[in-house]
């Protein structure tokens, strides 16, 4: 009952019910085109490493996060969230002239620059959010948010697969164009009151270290982004060993399709349990039980039981996605307004980083040292990092908390 009606809370919420709308219309055409922009590539090259880079290209961008993040803070969010969508709504339908090998770095340029322009968007968002919507509903809302990109991600890819048969990769950029144009009349909507930013008194790199500055000072959020950053190389060598997961319990590579839907089921679950959780627990706690359950789960993969792995899949798809959403809910309530872009968008590259150099290193190591043992190793790192987190003492944290909150200026 009480998820149910914070839920309901969050969506009655003018500002969080359309700021959730926005998210889900962009987020379907994004993971449309994630899907569609490797099998395009593919077709036309034939080539499995330059299929991959179109994830390297759209990834690449986020390394300079703390330095995109500063533009969210120099703009009003919400004009800046309209213009960025439609911007992209534009760009994509120059990928309508890709038709061959020749015409790829065009793809490549765009999906940079897509890459990019999301950085500033995420930034931009959670800051206009953070001041727009009750301090007391952030938790439920990014749960929310969560269960939204979750779903997405199971339904979009087989719209974008879809689309892709008939009409190829100009068709799902199409459909992604009209997923940004949706989200900026969204964005138009919205009735929230922003004053403009104070001119800039530092330059770009000057104001880029502040952010850096007030995340690396605060007692609370330090831990909690690094834990995170800890988690997230974990389990990208935890995701690389899918495959090597999925051939010790004896089925086809396919199989493993069945396991991202359960953890998808998992991360759909904890979005709508989060909001009631954190209160609860607060930040601090509910990453550290949340990064608890996933030691487990990654420990215990290396068992070639189908219903293990079954259990372990929904496991990890609680347990991961409670990290993200406590470090994103603890920057939002513990960082001043005028810093949200640019500390928003650093902690997004410490956490999200170390995950694709996991993916990388797992791929390297499952050859040299087998899946089981890297599995167990992988869950005794991470049961260490809970244990570090719940072990930080809270009145720093709480003071610092209270320093941070005072100093906060609305959106």
């Amino acid at each position: 009952m009480t998820t149910r009606w914070t839920a309901v809370r969050v969506l009655r919420d003018r500002t969080a019910g359309r700021c959730l709308t926005a998210v889900v219309v962009s987020g379907f055409g994004t993971s449309a085109l994630w899907l569609a922009s490797g099998v395009w590539v593919k077709d036309l090259t034939g080539s499995d490493g330059l299929a991959a880079l179109c994830m390297l290209a759209m990834w690449a961008p986020t390394l300079a996060g703390p330095l995109l993040g500063t533009l969210a803070d120099r703009h009003r969010r919400r004009p800046l969230l309209v213009a960025l969508s439609l911007f992209m709504a534009v760009l994509l339908l120059t990928l309508c002239a890709v038709d061959g090998p020749e015409e790829l770095w065009l793809l490549y340029a765009v999906l940079f620059v897509y890459g990019a322009a999301g950085t500033v968007h995420d930034a931009a968002e959670s800051a206009l959010v953070a001041g727009a919507v009750d301090r007391s509903l952030l938790g439920d809302f990014n749960g929310l948010r969560m269960t939204a990109n979750e779903g997405m991600k199971l339904l979009a890819p087989l719209a974008g697969a879809g689309l892709y048969t008939p009409y190829g990769g100009p068709g799902v950029a199409v459909l992604d164009a009209a997923s940004f144009l949706a989200a900026a009349l969204v964005y138009l909507s919205l009735r929230v009151r922003e004053e403009r930013p104070a001119p800039a008194r530092e330059g770009g790199r000057s104001a880029t270290a502040e952010g850096v500055r007030h995340l690396w000072g605060d007692a609370g959020l330090r831990p909690l982004v690094l834990a995170g950053g800890v988690t997230m190389l974990c389990a990208g060598v935890s995701g690389a060993l899918t495959y090597a997961v999925v051939e010790d319990l004896g089925h086809s590579p396919a199989y493993a399709g069945v396991l991202y839907a359960v953890q998808g089921a998992g991360s759909v679950t904890v979005g709508l349990l989060s909001g009631p959780a954190l209160r609860r627990l607060g930040a601090r706690r509910f990453a550290a039980y949340g990064i608890s359950l996933l030691a487990a789960a990654v420990a215990l993969r290396a068992v070639p039981y189908d219903p293990a792995a079954w259990a372990c899949a929904a496991a990890v798809g609680v347990g991961l996605p409670a990290a993200l959403i406590a470090v994103l809910t603890g920057v939002q309530q513990r960082t001043p307004g005028p810093l949200l872009g640019r500390v928003t968008a650093t902690a997004g590259t410490l956490v999200h980083t170390p995950n694709v150099i996991g993916l990388a290193a797992g791929a390297v190591l499952v050859e040299l040292l087998g899946h089981r043992a890297q599995l167990v190793a992988l869950g005794v790192v991470l049961g260490l990092t809970a244990a570090v987190l719940l072990g930080q003492s809270p009145a720093s944290a709480d003071r610092t908390a209270a320093r941070s909150a005072s100093d906060a200026s609305p959106a």
